[in-house]
């Protein structure tokens, strides 16, 4: 292949519904639907231009917009959705694409985790392994490793809560600020995580809207480019105990990368056909169900290397005017937490619009890249993607 890969696709619109603890009148659907006409009002693109639309409930999606006949994807959102919707894009198979995901009323036993955090499985149910205590064994192998301590967990808790209590959209907005001191203060979970070093649970939808940069041109909207991305998994999601060492070891390219650090061979694919570096990295949207897998991340995706990422995240480097600034919006920490693929799809989401300047909170000045992220080792599996304001 002649030329970048996705040169030809733009990312025209990312929309956010309203995120909240609970939308009363909400159901997963009408959550989602909400998100999809939320994003085509955006980019004033009639319904009747979608060809093709990705989500959890996409044939429903079909049915309720009278789209079809249209391709559906039926695959999820998140990262590995908008590669495959660019790719689509870019090989002629589709020309817009709708991904759209949403979350409400799943989550009614408010006295337990939510039922996404406790899968049925025979392999983890017996030993109580919920996702905390399995992202938990990832964090304790890299402390007794490396020395990571629980202040450099507290330091990164602190920095995306408090992105979350600027953020007017967040749902945890105006509930700080926090310090270090405050995330170590709260009460136990997991060893290490404490109940501030996790996600919150909450209710939203998230959508974005994937054309032909030839289209994008004549759109209100900034359009916003693919540079880059990977997909690395270790095998299916919480169904298996995760174990720092796990490799596959079919080849030396790969087996010699552990579920450690997983989304590292995602990394390099993503920067090699970006064609830049590391330091032209403006902003990180870092996926962050607990605290310790931002400072894996960059040990994983090579910022710092392996065992320096708890010195990595002091000092402000993370912050909101450091060198490194993550998880803009708050994350699933603040921002929002709907279960499913819908965060995964809003870490894209606030990387569109931070290459866009419209970020209501945290605007990241003169941002030209941005770095997304998906997933964790707790979860066996890791996707990235670069995003770029110029066209590759």
């Amino acid at each position: 292949m002649t030329g970048h890969p996705f040169r030809d696709v733009a990312i025209v619109a990312a929309h956010n519904t309203r995120q909240a603890r609970v939308l009363d009148g909400h159901t997963a659907f009408s959550i989602t639907l909400a998100a999809a006409r939320g994003v085509l009002a955006e980019a004033t693109v009639p319904a009747a231009e979608v060809d093709a639309v990705f989500g959890k409930q996409a044939a429903e999606l079909i049915y309720a917009l009278g789209i079809g006949p249209v391709w559906n994807a039926n695959t999820a959102g998140g990262i590995a959705g908008v590669l495959q919707a660019a790719a689509l894009v870019a090989t002629g198979l589709a020309r817009t694409v709708l991904l759209a995901d949403g979350g409400a009323g799943l989550y009614t036993e408010r006295a337990a985790t939510a039922p996404w955090t406790r899968p049925s499985n025979e392999f983890v149910a017996p030993f109580g392994l919920y996702t905390a205590a399995e992202f938990a064994l990832i964090a304790r192998r890299h402390m007794e490793l490396y020395g990571t301590t629980p202040e450099q967990l507290a330091e990164v808790a602190a920095t995306i809560r408090n992105n979350g209590h600027v953020n007017p959209e967040a749902v945890y907005h105006g509930r700080g600020p926090y310090t270090p001191a405050d995330i170590l203060a709260s009460r136990m979970i997991a060893e290490p995580f404490r109940l501030l070093d996790c996600a919150t649970t909450s209710e939203g939808g998230c959508a974005l809207l994937i054309t032909t940069a030839e289209r994008a041109a004549d759109l209100p909207c900034t359009p916003v480019y693919i540079l880059g991305g990977g997909l690395d998994s270790f095998g299916p999601a919480y169904r298996h105990a995760p174990s720092w060492d796990l490799t596959g070891g079919r080849d030396g390219a790969r087996g010699d990368i552990p579920n450690g650090y997983v989304g590292r061979r995602a990394a390099r694919q993503a920067f090699t056909t970006a064609g830049i570096g590391r330091e032209q990295v403006d902003v990180l949207e870092l996926y962050d169900p607990f605290s310790f897998e931002v400072i894996r991340q960059f040990e994983a995706l090579e910022f710092c290397g392996e065992g320096e990422g708890g010195d990595f995240v002091m000092d402000g480097r993370i912050g909101p005017d450091g060198p490194f600034p993550i998880t803009t919006d708050g994350g699933l920490m603040s921002y929002s937490h709907g279960g499913g693929i819908v965060q995964l799809t809003q870490r894209v989401a606030r990387g569109v619009h931070q290459l866009q300047k419209r970020c209501r909170s945290r605007q990241v000045p003169d941002a030209k890249v941005a770095l997304c992220t998906n997933g964790g080792a707790g979860a066996l599996f890791t996707d990235v993607i670069l995003l770029g304001s110029e066209r590759p």
